[in-house]
């Protein structure tokens, strides 16, 4: 009765470490992704992707990010850009180069954008 028991926990346990590898794997995009700001390294901008698809500007009052959307290794953020009076709708798209816990490089023709993950 005992042999069994013991047993039936360790079944349970393994299922439950074999469920948390499952579930653990890739890591995602949704977070806050900063880089520093070009002649101003000292502040950062970037965007904040949330599950919902929905995206949003961290530290910048010209691009007004909207949504994102993964495909695969591409990565399709959509947004406004505003300045000179005008607002102009855009659909950036870009391939996903590397994605960890905590950095993020997209590149688009000839651009790359390396980004951090802010905690």
């Amino acid at each position: 009765m005992k042999i069994k028991t013991v047993f039936r926990s360790l079944g349970v346990l393994a299922s439950a470490a074999l469920l948390t590898a499952c579930c653990a794997g890739e890591p995602t995009l949704e977070g806050k992704w900063v880089e520093p700001i070009p002649g101003m390294e000292d502040q950062m901008q970037g965007i904040s992707l949330e599950k919902d698809g929905k995206a949003s500007s961290i530290n910048s009052a010209t691009l007004q990010y909207q949504s994102w959307v993964r495909q695969g290794d591409t990565f399709i953020l959509s947004g406004q850009s505003l300045g000179n009076g005008q607002t102009i709708d855009f659909v950036d798209s870009y391939q996903i180069e590397k994605l960890s816990d905590d950095e993020l490089i997209l590149k688009s023709d000839d651009m790359t954008i390396n980004y951090h993950k802010q905690n």
